[in-house]
């Protein structure tokens, strides 16, 4: 066991403050994407189902499997990052019901998840008291929750009115009763995230929530500038990696039109001599 390995006791425990830094969550999918992601420091590795979309190229959430998530969470789980592995439950694997849930939940657990997260409210609150009593820790995640896009009409910030905020804070409460150890808060306004922040004992992990969350997530492919299209608003791109592969690629293409890829010392030789006068025929 690594001594610097996060575990959800800790995460559970961290409140950003003076002493303690914010969280630092991002997604991953495969083992280099993990690696890189844990080289940097991360704290949380989200296998999400955002997969679906800057991976696999649906136009939501919602085509991804719970077989899906399970084969991503292998090659993820595989380079035994110092990070805490946490996998979405995909659209469907929680909703019908709680032997389902926990069945699902328990087939990413083996897969390499040390947690999962799920959408919801207080809709989920059997759910997740059945995982915790599975011995599975779970992640909530409120506001904007990518797989109710048909529900709400779209991707749209959500808990604009008193009405929504108070709703989403009470949500919160009873998800935190539930026995969450950490949640998600998606497309909020701040200061519905900063009270959500204030009132929870566990920490909060904001993707366009503002500034006062304890611990902040972002999309790999986005934060690396690997997606193309719309960015959203509260993306913060760090890299360019999209535009460095293409013109990669370019290079790539131009050496073997050009003929000088590759070149005789990217080639292997035979000894002097081994093969003079070399002929082949079947007689």
């Amino acid at each position: 066991m690594k001594t610097n390995k996060k575990s959800v006791p800790l995460i559970r425990a961290h409140k950003a403050d003076g002493e303690n830094p914010p969280i630092a969550m991002v997604t991953a999918y495969d083992a280099p994407g993990a690696r890189m992601a844990d080289a940097a420091g991360v704290d949380i590795i989200l296998v999400g189902d955002s997969l679906a979309m800057v991976v696999l190229g649906y136009e939501d959430t919602l085509s991804v499997t719970v077989n899906d998530m399970a084969y991503h969470t292998k090659a993820v789980s595989r380079t035994e990052p110092s990070a805490l592995v946490v996998t979405d439950m995909p659209w469907l694997s929680y909703h019908t019901g709680v032997s389902d849930a926990v069945r699902n939940a328990a087939k990413l657990i083996r897969a390499g998840a040390e947690a999962v997260k799920l959408e919801g409210g207080a809709n989920r609150v059997e759910v997740i008291k059945a995982l915790a009593d599975a011995e599975i820790p779970v992640m909530g995640h409120l506001g904007l929750t990518p797989q109710s896009v048909h529900a709400f009409g779209g991707f749209s910030v959500q808990a604009k009115t008193r009405e929504a905020a108070k709703k989403l804070l009470d949500d919160a409460l009873e998800l935190e009763q539930a026995g969450v150890f950490s949640m998600v808060l998606e497309a909020v306004p701040q200061a519905v995230a900063a009270k959500a922040t204030e009132i929870l004992k566990i920490p909060t992990i904001g993707i366009g929530a503002g500034p006062h969350c304890d611990g902040q997530v972002l999309v790999f492919h986005d934060l690396l500038g690997l997606t193309f299209g719309h960015k959203p608003k509260f993306v913060r791109r760090y890299g360019a990696l999209g535009e460095m592969g293409i013109k990669a690629l370019e290079g790539y293409v131009h050496d073997v039109k050009m003929k000088s890829f590759p070149s005789p010392e990217e080639g292997y030789q035979v000894g002097q001599g081994e093969l003079d006068d070399f002929r082949y025929g079947r007689n």
